[in-house]
């Protein structure tokens, strides 16, 4: 098993500047830094790349997806720029050697609300076209995309495993599967175990494993023995990832209705999350 550390436990956005945050990273422990694409002009990847492959630390990437980066919207501007987004991310991860880009590919972060059947069909259609499109390119690039579901605060489109399973199976392409994370199952699932069972090894490709409160893993009432007794059941062999938010921008914060302080601070959050996987996991 591998373990990870998001870049969004220290910064929102991830800049250059930053880059020195990887040292950190990796004296911590982990094998790998995930890095939140919120604004790719912000970062240059190259050197990146460079200072991840000095450390001997791998890199996943995950996607920021603001209210114009929406596949499923009646505007199809914002289908467009969401396209392109997910384009742009799939083609970083591929230059990163990022085995996964993910992320909610399906909508925007945010966008709750009651609408008809018809246009609900109507953006599903939206979504599961562009779906098709985008994991051509993965494929092509060598890249797996992960549909993350996400909590009923959050998207109104995708809040549990089955909904995910719908999409990923409507849209039946070898380069969409799903990735998982712990906090929004919390929310949604009645049996987190059973529902990485349901997904099962060959469609679940990367995991974010985040406390009940997104605070620090091991700190609060998930039911983290049968999510690792789950894990290895089905032969999971990814990557275990924290993703939660240390200094969230004022976009994120509202998105993710973060509005207080998750942990003493961002590395004894990283610091003590990793050592409860490694006495979990390994």
């Amino acid at each position: 098993m591998l373990f990870g550390a998001s870049t969004f436990i220290w910064f929102s956005p991830f800049y250059t500047a930053n880059i020195p945050l990887f040292e950190k990273v990796k004296g911590f422990g982990y094998d790998i830094v995930e890095i939140a694409v919120e604004d790719k002009t912000l970062i240059d990847w190259k050197l990146v790349k460079q200072a991840c492959r000095d450390l001997d630390l791998k890199i996943t990437i995950s996607g920021a997806f603001g209210p114009e980066r929406d596949i499923s919207s009646t505007d199809p501007a914002n289908r467009k720029i969401g396209r392109d987004y997910i384009t742009d991310c799939i083609r970083i991860a591929a230059e990163m050697e990022s085995p996964v880009f993910g992320g909610p590919l399906y909508s925007a972060v945010g966008k709750t609300r009651i609408v008809s059947e018809e246009q609900k069909r109507q953006e599903r259609a939206w979504c599961i076209e562009t779906l098709h499109e985008v994991s051509d390119i993965a494929k092509s690039e060598g890249v797996t995309l992960g549909l993350e579901p996400l909590n009923r605060f959050e998207t109104d489109m995708v809040n549990t495993v089955d909904q995910a399973l719908s999409i990923v199976r409507e849209v039946s392409h070898s380069s969409l599967k799903i990735v998982l994370d712990t906090f929004h199952s919390n929310i949604e699932e009645k049996d987190i175990p059973a529902s990485i069972r349901k997904i099962g090894k060959e469609l679940l490709c990367h995991v974010q494993g985040n406390e009940s409160d997104r605070g620090t893993p091991g700190t609060g009432h998930l039911e983290w023995e049968g999510i690792r007794d789950a894990l290895k059941e089905i032969g999971y062999e990814g990557a275990v990832v924290i993703e939660t938010f240390g200094q969230p921008s004022k976009e994120l914060a509202r998105a993710a209705c973060i509005w207080r302080p998750l942990a003493n601070s961002a590395d004894e959050l990283a610091e003590e999350g990793l050592r409860f996987y490694k006495e979990l996991f390994m």
